[in-house]
């Protein structure tokens, strides 16, 4: 957002489908998958415990998505949604961000809480994989927020300190997820599904229809693909 030229639309729209990409990859591997493996053997079948879970953490999200005052990027404050506010666009834009923000936290405070716990099916390396894929992803996502803010007429600076302010809920949204695994590590395989399912909600309803609106629906499409293969490589090649 410092740069003297802003991003092209068409690499906005890449760098989102690159961020969708390598939230729907981490969505499996990293919380599904052990998910199921860890729900293995328990009182109720693994299959029922992870899709409850996944569909619990869809919902909550659009309880979220319906509640909290937001603004679409590159929509009119017009077709603002959730509860009616008079806060101003910059904000709306900002609080969309950090909705977006909200599963990714809880995703990554989840898997370093069960290696934390101790479950022999979480691994460091998987949860670090994790954190990387999530952090990579977070630089498109930050810029898809800086750069229209820029060009609604905010500061350079501001611009900037506003998209890092969307991505102080991960730090909490971490440590609540951390937290929620040793208070009640029962309940391990259905934070992970919930983490998976509330990710996925934000990809499908937010992230990838942004990315495919201005008609680089190819080039989205393709940094989707990527994205996924990337995170999923690092979810393999270190979990």
């Amino acid at each position: 957002v410092y740069l003297q030229q802003e991003p092209s639309r068409k690499t906005l729209d890449a760098m989102l489908g690159f961020a969708a990409g390598v939230m729907i990859a981490a969505s499996f591997w990293s919380l599904l998958a052990p998910a199921l493996e860890m729900a293995e053997g328990k009182f109720l079948p693994s299959w029922l415990v992870v899709a409850f879970g996944f569909l619990c953490g869809g919902g909550f999200l659009r309880l979220i998505d319906k509640f909290l005052p937001h603004l679409h990027l590159n929509f009119p404050i017009s077709e603002a949604e959730g509860i009616k506010t008079k806060l101003p666009r910059s904000t709306l834009m900002v609080l969309a961000i950090t909705m977006h923000n909200i599963p990714e936290g809880l995703a990554v405070g989840v898997a370093f809480g069960a290696v934390g716990a101790g479950f022999p099916e979480a691994s460091m390396a998987g949860a670090v994989a994790l954190a990387i894929g999530i952090g990579i992803q977070n630089f498109p996502e930050g810029l898809a927020v800086s750069v229209p803010l820029r060009r609604d007429g905010l500061s350079r600076h501001r611009s900037f300190m506003l998209g890092q302010f969307s991505g102080l809920v991960e730090v909490v949204a971490g440590v609540a997820g951390a937290a929620l695994v040793f208070i009640a590590q029962p309940i391990l395989p259905f934070s992970l599904a919930f983490a998976a399912g509330a990710m996925i909600f934000v990809v499908v309803e937010e992230v990838i229809p942004e990315a495919q609106r201005g008609g680089n629906t190819d080039t989205a499409t393709f940094g989707t693909m990527i994205g996924f293969t990337v995170m999923m490589m690092l979810d393999v090649a270190l979990g």
